[in-house]
């Protein structure tokens, strides 16, 4: 299913579409870390977009996400904060539930415009997901979802997941309705990984990325280590240098399509 937007968007420059197996696994840091090695890698103008946003807090402007501030953070993007999240809620729940509760639809229209100004002022364009692939985006048509906004888009995508046990489930699930979608998933990203295993009480973690490689036929782009919560800070503008160094493992570049 493609999502019902208004008009096609039009956009020229190479992308990538960062979702995950769930919320909270890290899509901000890994695309924060990704946005920042862009530049690093020669990319000069990263354009950065998270298109649905819930849990925003109310400013004198209006409504603002802490995702979309670090993102614009990380790439250095200078747009105004309602280009880089177009369509945003307070209530911290699925976009379609939190539009019911507040009575007002996803202005998809406003959700092109966006996406069009991103890419007349960019060489490339960082998308960031909300939550998983089925999270629902609109309260008029509940079956209308992330994964749909992805298709529409037809960016290729990049999957982050957890390293722990219940991975290969998630993971593989997510890929194949991508892949069922028509989507391109050019890899995955393991995020926190424990890299002293002789303590780790999950056995998993030293045989997922392997497993997930032989299922998914998708590689395994990066392992993320699992840092102390005080050095992923994105939204105060920190991220630990051992995530930006595993991140910078992938000449993203090459990673990016239309």
């Amino acid at each position: 299913m493609r999502l019902m937007l208004p008009r096609t968007a039009k956009l020229t420059k190479p992308g990538l579409f960062v979702t995950a197996t769930d919320t909270g696994v890290g899509k901000t840091v890994i695309t924060c870390a990704i946005a920042s090695t862009l530049r690093r890698q020669g990319i000069d103008r990263v354009g950065v977009c998270k298109p649905v946003a819930s849990g925003c807090r109310r400013e004198r402007e209006g409504l603002v996400s802490e995702d979309a501030e670090a993102l614009a953070h990380f790439a250095d993007c200078r747009l105004p904060l309602d280009v880089i999240h177009p369509i945003r809620y307070a209530e911290a729940v699925a976009p379609a539930v939190a539009a019911e509760q507040c009575d007002r639809r996803p202005d998809f229209a406003q959700l092109v415009r966006s996406l069009e100004i991103i890419d007349g002022s960019c060489d490339c364009l960082l998308l960031e997901g909300i939550g998983g692939l089925l999270v629902p985006l609109d309260v008029n048509q509940p079956s209308h979802t992330v994964l749909d906004l992805i298709a529409t888009l037809g960016y290729p995508v990049l999957v982050v997941a957890r390293a722990r046990l219940g991975t290969l489930n998630h993971t593989a699930m997510t890929i194949r309705l991508l892949r069922s979608s028509g989507c391109r998933v050019v890899g995955i990203v393991m995020n926190h990984y424990d890299i002293d295993v002789t303590n780790h009480v999950d056995p998993s973690t030293t045989t997922n990325c392997q497993w997930l490689e032989r299922m998914n036929d998708v590689p395994v782009l990066a392992t993320v280590p699992r840092c102390t919560p005080h050095m992923v800070a994105p939204h105060q503008g920190r991220i630990s240098d051992e995530i930006i160094a595993a991140i910078n493992t992938v000449y993203w570049p090459d990673r990016l399509g239309n």
